[in-house]
């Protein structure tokens, strides 16, 4: 028994453009971001997705609802799926956080934003609920966020804290592949479906602008 897990995020925003704190705030995908889903939709078509799952932020499900359009799968949706929120920060960009929090933005710490650890709990954990249904062999697409779906990567993989940023940030319509296997889960491909290009993401800093 081998089920694997394509995780895709999501197209690009305007506020990805301007560099923007999203979080849970429902922003949608821009015309360049609706491209790229059918672009990336039309390739992982050919990988013939058992599932398809979406974080309920309107830019993910779009995301997924491109591929579901390609293969003829519903889109379902899961809350726990979304992105780390952001707490002060959503709708600020990076400079006016760095101005207001020196201190909380070398940490990466929204002020009401949610802990890390937290999040990779709740995103890995909803990845394992949904791979259960799958049979076996079976693919399962994730559509969800960048900060969101590399903390839960991390945490399936059983990566300690203090390598988390080993991952680097996944690009607007990029995917990461899991495959789980007897021992547990292993990352067979990471910010997969583009040329190496700079991440607008709201994950740490330093996850974004490493090549």
């Amino acid at each position: 028994m081998i089920r694997r897990v394509v995780c895709l995020r999501h197209g690009q925003t305007k506020w990805n453009v301007e560099q923007r704190f999203q979080g849970h705030s429902d922003i949608p995908l821009d015309r360049t971001g609706v491209a790229q889903a059918a672009r990336a939709a039309s390739l992982l078509a050919a990988l013939k997705p058992t599932a398809i799952v979406s974080s309920d932020l309107q830019r993910a499900y779009d995301t997924g609802a491109a591929l579901g359009r390609l293969t003829g799968l519903g889109v379902q949706v899961d809350k726990e799926l979304r992105e780390r929120g952001g707490g002060a920060w959503e709708g600020l960009t990076r400079e006016e956080i760095k101005a207001g929090w020196p201190a909380e933005f070398e940490a990466w710490e929204a002020p009401g934003g949610e802990v890390v650890a937290d999040v990779a709990d709740r995103v890995s954990e909803a990845i394992r609920r949904w791979v259960a249904r799958l049979p076996d062999d079976g693919l399962l697409v994730v559509a969800s966020h960048g900060a969101a779906l590399r903390l839960g990567i991390a945490r399936l993989l059983g990566l300690p804290e203090e390598l988390w940023s080993a991952l680097g940030g996944l690009g607007n319509c990029s995917w990461s592949v899991l495959e789980e296997g007897r021992r547990g889960w292993r990352l067979l491909e990471h910010n997969a479906g583009t040329l190496p290009e700079p991440v607008s993401s709201d994950d740490r800093p330093e996850a974004e602008t490493d090549r």
